[in-house]
């Protein structure tokens, strides 16, 4: 506050001395030239004087070529009287315009506005505007503990329930508590309590907060939302405050709903050690806590929480009596996200050749926000290319684009290196299809892809929720089929396999710590995952087993990789006809669709081994 009226004042100072600098430079400029008594006398006695007017005790003279004099008398002096007593002629005088005004009243009351009265007022008005800003100041010092609670009123763009797609049990429990905003009796008269608060829990982009805004366009009660974030601040107690004048609100215009949107910002577990009882955050949450259960149960607002890491949240948050219901948003399936991506194609000209089951296919794991950026990125292709529709390949393009970016045609690379990356791609591309239990080819290419120098893309024929031994192992050998096929072909190995490494060396970690599919040590889970909180979870894992099982852990490990390796290896030696015609088609074609890939093998008559 004070480097704001410091900002002001500096702004104000500055005006008013740019003022009075044009002021004054104007006046300069039109200012008359001074001249004495006796230069005025000699100059009537030559005839050189056109007019003159007397204005108080300023002689205001007109030369005949038109040039303005001044010069300055006493206050009683006569002007005629003095004239004569400086030797003028009484000929020389009256061929002089003489003008005499009488206006000392004015003058004075003009010097006085010029002198005292304008700064006056100018300091007045600078100290109003100052105070102003100061009792501002002071207002939000006093409201520092409101909440900026958001009642929303925003109906232009309206949802209810039948403008989110898929998520049926969601809406169904949320449905329920719309209906017993509106009709309580129907509840009440079976003894039902209202839900004290209803927590929406679900991966981002699931749509946790488009169902809120699809409870806010159905309710027809007053629907606050807040962020929690906005509940803490630097200063202890402002988040306890915040959150007391949220529940405040809200009870006033009962009966309604508040939403608070992520949640985890506050609601972490407490009890971490970092920062003592008098922590901001755990202020916030005490708060939370006794608004939704505390001594004052008879209330009619229902608290709408969002959070992608239930988890994390604290026991007391979820215990009945403040959270009773839990609403849990998975990842679509696939006729949900057929659903969703007509939904999000409504308002966008579809070709007559997308088939939205078949783009549903390609996109298992994605979100609906993700479904929501690739119908717009296919919409952006399209206009890139000046089409008039989006067709199916513009949606299949923007898939790619949202899982490994864009397309980089314009990278130049060297013809060993594009070959090199041929014969990668097809290592995988001929391995997937030369394994069992692996999913299958969508597409190959050596085209650059965000970070990706080439891809294969290879996805699953139906939403799985559940991954077999067989089905990890399938996927270790496409894995190494990258790096086998570069050491086959050319008897050296390139940084292009790297990823592939990692990824294969985090499956086959887990298949032995965490899923319990190792032979040799049995269905155990190592390593403890119970961290601090205020540190976040799965920083690190515990160690909660000997050096001994560790050393027997990573042989395991070892031995998942080389098993793996194996396979790759046995598909890859036994085809390699079929190895060297996929990598020319890539590099002639660059790129190889799903169709077109098993043409190519289908000669080769490839069967599916075991790993």
């Amino acid at each position: 506050m004070v480097k704001q009226l410091g900002k002001s004042l500096a702004i104000l100072t500055a005006v008013f001395l740019v003022l009075i600098s044009i002021l004054s430079l104007a006046e300069s400029r039109n200012k008359p030239e001074p001249i004495s008594l006796n230069s005025l006398a000699q100059k009537i006695t030559a005839g050189e004087v056109s007019t003159v007017t007397v204005d108080y005790n300023t002689l205001r003279v007109v030369l005949n070529d038109g040039q303005k004099l001044v010069a300055s008398k006493e206050v009683d002096a006569n002007f005629v009287s003095l004239m004569r007593d400086y030797g003028v002629p009484a000929e020389s005088l009256q061929a002089v315009g003489l003008e005499v005004k009488d206006n000392t009243t004015k003058e004075i009351v003009l010097n006085a506005l010029a002198t005292i009265i304008l700064p006056l007022l100018l300091l007045a008005g600078l100290m109003m505007f100052l105070t102003r800003r100061a009792a501002g100041g002071a207002n939000q010092a006093f409201s520092f503990g409101r909440a900026n609670i958001h009642l929303f009123t925003n109906f232009k763009d309206r949802i209810s329930f039948k403008d989110v797609a898929g998520a049926k049990e969601a809406k169904q429990e949320l449905e329920e508590v719309v209906d017993f905003l509106k009709n309580p009796k129907k509840f009440l008269d079976l003894g039902a309590k209202i839900p004290r608060g209803v927590l929406l829990m679900g991966p981002p982009g699931s749509g946790k907060t488009l169902l809120a805004r699809a409870v806010a366009g159905e309710a027809g009660v007053p629907f606050f939302h807040i962020s929690a974030s906005e509940f803490v601040e630097m200063f202890v107690g402002v988040g306890a405050s915040r959150t007391r004048d949220a529940f405040q609100t809200a009870k006033k215009a009962s009966p309604s709903i508040l939403f608070i949107d992520e949640i985890d910002a506050v609601g972490r577990e407490r009890g971490a050690g970092l920062g003592g009882g008098h922590d901001e955050r755990e202020q916030t949450l005490n708060q939370i806590l006794v608004e939704m259960d505390g001594f004052d149960r008879d209330t009619n607002v229902i608290v709408l929480a969002a959070t992608n890491r239930p988890d994390i949240l604290d026991p007391a948050l979820l215990r009945p009596g403040r959270f009773d219901r839990r609403i849990v948003l998975d990842l679509p399936d696939m006729s949900e996200r057929e659903d969703i991506l007509r939904l999000h194609s409504k308002g966008k000209p579809i070709g007559p050749d997308v088939d939205f089951k078949k783009v549903s296919v390609r996109t298992p794991g994605f979100s609906g926000a993700d479904l929501a950026n690739v119908m717009n990125e296919s919409a952006i292709l399209a206009a890139r290319h000046n089409a008039k529709v989006i067709s199916q390949q513009n949606i299949y393009d923007s898939i790619e684009k949202v899982l490994l970016g864009p397309e980089r045609r314009s990278k130049i690379i060297s013809d060993k290196e594009k070959n090199i990356t041929a014969f990668h791609e097809a290592g995988h591309a001929l391995v997937s299809v030369g394994v069992k239990n692996s999913d299958p080819v969508h597409k190959i290419s050596i085209i650059s892809r965000g970070r990706a120098g080439g891809y294969t893309l290879k996805l699953p024929t139906e939403d799985q929720r559940l991954k077999t031994k067989d089905q990890f192992l399938a996927d270790l050998a496409v894995l190494m089929a990258g790096f086998v096929s570069e050491k086959e072909t050319f008897g050296d190995v390139s940084t292009g396999a790297s990823s592939d490494l990692k990824n294969a060396s985090e499956i086959a970690r887990k298949l032995v710590t965490r899923f319990g599919m190792s032979d040799k040590l049995g269905p155990i889970t190592f390593g403890d995952t119970e961290e601090l909180v205020f540190l976040g979870r799965e920083i690190s894992a515990e160690k909660n087993y000997s050096e001994k099982v560790a050393a027997i852990i990573d042989d395991e490990v070892r031995g998942f990789i080389a098993r793996a390796e194996r396979a790759a290896q046995k598909i890859i030696k036994g085809n390699g006809k079929a190895l060297a015609k996929i990598a020319e088609a890539l590099l002639k074609e660059e790129t190889i669709e799903q169709d077109e890939f098993y043409r190519l093998v289908k000669p080769f008559g490839l069967k599916p081994i075991t790993v």
